[in-house]
């Protein structure tokens, strides 16, 4: 579905307001302040890609603003990539600055107080992507917001050139072709992410990055195999199982866990998708576990509530 919004028809006195308010229906919650004069123009457009939003915000210069209260009331955190085109960009979060110019692409976490502005009018592309969906296929996100990604060759321009045709092709597709150009955008994505050699250095030694790297990826790609082992991914990147367990140990979980995780993660994925048909027991074998209780115990753990309790509130959520 799309949705389009335009302060063209609006009396010049209630633009500010009527902006205010569209920007908090189409993201979240945010204070903004108007950069230029009396005057205001702004124009946005939206549309869903299965879980994923995506948007065209086009207006003038603005400073918006996210609180610690804005984040009282809200529960599922949300990652906002987006894509300048016609000015620079200045983000601030949790005590880093960048400034992302056209020909490159941010990250932003809606769950941490942040500044975004923008002097001049600008054009933004703007995927939004729910927390869920973006750590079922890349590891931690959380260290991606404020880096900034090269658009202008291989993955990366590949993934925004994908996310610009998408934009205009929407309306010709139908939802079950619009969800999976949302798993697409997402793939390009995490391909662009982890071709970047600071997602692999972290904070530590590049090599036990890179070997951590190795093995989560390893294990992403094998989550359906019930047979999964520690060894196996061990022997499969060419360390011991002792230095296996180290890496995961350093960041703070067990490879079991991390396992367990990243499995519940998927079938949470299907578990929201509105076009799977598969039963929950379905999801969960295709995920490697073999025991549908032990799966509902982990689920809802995990995530607060149960499988179907989830799958009812994501389809009543969606006419």
């Amino acid at each position: 579905m799309q949705t389009t919004y335009a302060t063209n028809d609006i009396p010049v006195p209630q633009r500010r307001q009527y902006w205010q308010q569209v920007v908090s229906d189409i993201y979240f919650s945010l204070d903004l302040r108007f950069l230029g004069g009396h005057d205001f123009n702004g124009s946005l457009g939206a549309w869903s890609l299965g879980p994923l939003s995506v948007s065209r915000n086009v207006s003038d210069g603005l400073l918006y603003k996210r609180h610690e209260r804005h984040l009282l009331n809200e529960r599922e955190e949300c990652f906002l990539i987006t894509v300048p085109e016609l000015a620079e960009i200045r983000f601030a979060q949790d005590g880093k600055e960048v400034l992302c110019r056209p020909g490159a692409f941010l990250i932003e976490r809606s769950h941490l107080p942040y500044e975004f502005s923008h002097r001049d009018p600008t054009a933004l592309w703007v995927l939004k992507v729910p927390s869920a969906v973006l750590k079922a296929r890349i590891s931690r996100p959380e260290r991606l917001a404020t880096l900034q990604f090269d658009c202008t060759r291989s993955v990366g321009g590949l993934f925004v050139d994908t996310l610009r045709l998408a934009g205009e092709r929407i309306e010709e597709m139908d939802e079950p072709a619009r969800a999976m150009m949302g798993r697409h955008l997402i793939d390009l994505l995490a391909m662009a992410v982890e071709s970047d050699e600071r997602v692999l250095a972290g904070h530590s030694s590049t090599i036990r990055n890179a070997h951590l790297h190795r093995c989560e990826h390893f294990i992403r790609t094998r989550l359906d195999d019930m047979r999964l082992t520690p060894q196996m991914v061990a022997d499969a990147c060419g360390i011991s199982l002792r230095y296996l367990h180290q890496l995961f140990e350093s960041e703070g979980i067990t490879v079991s866990t991390y396992v367990r995780t990243q499995r519940l993660a998927m079938c949470d994925a299907m578990l929201r998708d509105p076009q799977c048909r598969k039963s929950i027991s379905e999801i969960a074998y295709h995920w490697g576990f073999g025991d549908q209780a032990q799966f509902s115990r982990n689920y809802r753990s995990r995530f607060g509530c149960t499988p179907s309790e989830a799958r009812a509130a994501s389809r009543t959520a969606r006419p």
